[in-house]
């Protein structure tokens, strides 16, 4: 049995403590090394460096996305409840693609635009054009001349 009251729990460390606890008695002398047991050297761990912060935060497709379906949406002065109906999909879930929380299916976009009277092509151009006007407000930082050069961003399905 265990020296332990039956309503404890028994805490087992996963790492061994910082400060060793200093052992009194018999076993308190180091034991002698084994000759055969070969040494392990440790491995010398570099301090971490943490890349630095982009000053910019490249765009999402899901909040480019979200930002046409929001603004097609309010301009056609329809409510989320319409759309998520007419989409058959949950107004919540429509709600958090609006605010780029949710990476959607193609499905669920290509319903999403039928329900705003848009086609999936058109929601998708419409949201590369959002990507190359902010593209252009803030230039590259790192273009080479053998890149290749195209209006906007291509795209494959």
């Amino acid at each position: 049995m265990s020296n332990q009251a039956p309503n404890e729990a028994r805490v087992i460390p996963l790492r061994p403590a910082t400060a060793p606890v200093p052992v009194t008695g018999p076993a308190a002398r180091p034991a002698a090394p084994v000759a055969d047991a070969p040494q392990r050297p440790r491995p010398v761990l570099a301090p971490r460096q943490t890349p630095p912060a982009p000053r910019h935060r490249e765009p999402l497709w899901r909040d480019l996305v979200g930002d046409v379906l929001r603004r097609e949406r309010l301009a056609q002065e329809r409510t989320l409840k319409d759309v998520a109906d007419a989409a058959r999909i949950s107004m919540p879930y429509l709600s958090e693609l609006e605010r780029g929380r949710k990476e959607a299916s193609s499905e669920v976009l290509a319903a999403a635009a039928r329900a705003l009277g848009l086609g999936l092509t058109d929601l998708l151009s419409l949201a590369q054009g959002e990507l190359t006007r902010l593209a252009e407000v803030r230039p590259a930082r790192h273009r080479t001349p053998s890149a290749s050069r195209h209006d906007g961003m291509c795209l494959a399905a």
